[in-house]
This record gives structure tokens, sequence and C-alpha cells, in this order.
């Protein structure tokens, strides 16, 4: 039988692609750039001139994290991989003896049907049918309850590593962190390896 593959899709991982964590924000409403009945709307010299200056920039954070990275190197997502690997290995072990058996009774099958009795045919084969049902059966469970684990891990996963972004942006008072569709970044702005770090502490508590 062929092995499940183990290994979670590095995009569903960390979510729908291009996840943005932010801080702040900034209120709006239907009144919000609206004047007050009444006032005039012709501005003064000195107004106008004092529009057509820029004033100066507030300053804007933005970082970076490589998603790739922060998976295949979180001692988390190694650990949400040997579980799954350990409950998925006893059941397809069982799937492979059921197999086995299988196999065994299409070899008789083939070899002694001639000398059986039409009874004695009929029942083997009805055998290996009801044996062949079930183990489709059971594959397909297995396939099933295989999709809703892997689907519980990267849950969690994605919600300590989501955490962690917070606590970072918070603490390195960054406004904006995007995790794909970034054409280019340098390394200057790139706070995997602080993700990375701040998991592994979380883990070895």
């Amino acid at each position: 039988m062929t092995r499940l593959r183990i290994e979670f899709a590095l995009a569903t991982v960390l979510g729908c692609a291009g996840p943005v964590w932010s801080q702040g924000g900034s209120e709006t409403g239907p009144g919000a750039d609206r004047e007050p009945i009444g006032a005039s709307t012709q501005a003064s010299p000195s107004s106008q001139a004092s529009q057509s200056v820029p004033g100066p920039a507030s300053p804007f954070s933005i970082a970076v994290i490589d998603p790739n990275r922060v998976v295949e190197e979180s001692p988390q997502y190694e650990q949400a991989r040997r579980t799954l690997s350990a409950e998925v290995a006893e059941r397809e072990a069982e799937l492979v003896d059921q197999q086995d058996s299988i196999d065994r009774l299409q070899d008789k099958l083939e070899r002694d049907g001639t000398l059986m009795s039409e009874e004695e045919l009929k029942r083997l084969q009805n055998d290996i049918r009801a044996r062949n049902r079930r183990l489709r059966y059971a594959k397909a469970e297995l396939q099933e309850d295989f999709a809703l684990r892997q689907s519980e891990l990267r849950t969690k996963l994605v919600k300590q590593v989501e955490e962690v972004v917070r606590q970072i942006a918070r603490e390195k008072k960054i406004d904006l962190i995007v995790s794909e569709g970034v054409v280019y970044f340098s390394d200057r702005i790139d706070i995997s390896a602080d993700v990375v770090e701040r998991l592994t502490q979380e883990f070895n508590k």
C-alpha cells in the first residue's frame, strides 16, 4: 500500500495566500470628512499655503516573514508531523495485513480453483469480494480521519504562529507584516528568525 503523505502543504499550513498582520488603524465614518453646515468653502491664502506643504510623515514600520522557513524550522511543525505519522502508521499496518490476507486467498483461488467444488469455489470468491469491500471502506475511512487530524494540527500550528507574530509586532512596534506575495525584501526587514526563535522558546517551556 502506498504510504500516505504526511507532509503539510506549506501554503495551507500558514493559511491563505498573502496573510497580513497589522496593528492600529484609523476610524472612518459617513461624516468623517464633511464640513459643518454653513462653513465657508473658500480657504484663505495663508491656509492654502499651509495646505500645499505636506507635514512630516509618521514613522511606518514593515516586516516580512518567510512562511516556508517558519514551518520547516519550527519545532511545533516537526512535532505535529511525527504525531500524525505515528497515528497513521498503526492503521496503515492493519490495512497492509488485510491486503496480504486477500492476496493469499487470491493465490489459493488461482492455484486450487479448478480442484474445488462449485460450492467451495463460490464461498471463496464471495470471501475475497467481501474482504476487498471492507478494505476499500477502511482505506476511505483512514483518508478521511487523516485529513481531519491534519486539519486539527494545522489549525493549532497556525494559531501558535499568529500569536508569536503579534507578540513580535507589538514588541518591535511593527505596523505591517506580510508573509507571501512579496517580490523582494531585504534581510533587514525579515523577522523569520525571530518568529522561529520565539516558537522554539514557547515549545521548550
